[in-house]
């Protein structure tokens, strides 16, 4: 076996175990209180800052951490959301995208029509204290967010924590979740 071919197969193995993993479990858990942030970000390209005690006071809140702007399984995701956004608007959910990733991209990455569409905002955490706040660090690579999704109630209770690598399961568990919460009251 060569060089080249070991390296291969190492890969590989390692890609099918990175896929196959289960979900991994989310740093917060449903019932803790959501750390309360402020970020800049960006609707359809234009800026504004977030807060979540703002956004709270409208309803509640689908916070989803993920890796980077423009990388495979994020632009996915971010699809998965805005196809979703209104379904997510009748709830009276807000969606927030946030990353320690690629932030220099946000911009254009929260207005691109393959993706956000401009259907929810993209936050920006440039010093990693949203992400460390919430629990939802790469263990595997420091400085980098997880794919890990929350979603806050008026009240600002976690009542659901949701993480895995894959990002088709995000939205659905997301929503399935707002609808409850919205079904309750």
């Amino acid at each position: 076996m060569t060089r080249l071919s070991k390296t291969l197969a190492v890969a590989a193995v390692a890609l099918a175990a990175f896929t196959l993993a289960p979900a991994a479990r989310a740093g917060l858990a449903a019932g803790d209180k959501a750390p309360d942030f402020t970020a800049p970000a960006y609707l359809g390209g234009n800026p504004f800052t977030f807060k979540l005690a703002d956004a709270l006071k409208k309803g509640p809140v689908v916070i989803y951490f993920y890796p980077a702007a423009y990388t495979m399984g994020c632009q996915i995701e971010a699809h998965l959301f805005a196809e979703a956004a209104d379904d997510f608007k009748k709830e009276g959910a807000t969606v927030i995208g946030v990353t320690a990733g690629n932030t220099d991209k946000l911009q254009a990455f929260s207005k691109d029509t393959q993706y956000c569409s401009g259907k929810f905002a993209m936050a920006a955490d440039t010093d990693l204290k949203i992400a460390t706040s919430y629990k939802s660090l790469l263990a595997f690579k420091p400085g980098v967010s997880d794919r890990t999704s929350y979603v806050v109630a008026p009240n600002g209770k976690i009542v659901l924590a949701y993480s895995d690598l894959r990002p088709d399961d995000h939205v659905s568990k997301t929503l399935a979740a707002v609808k409850q919460l919205h079904d309750e009251h």
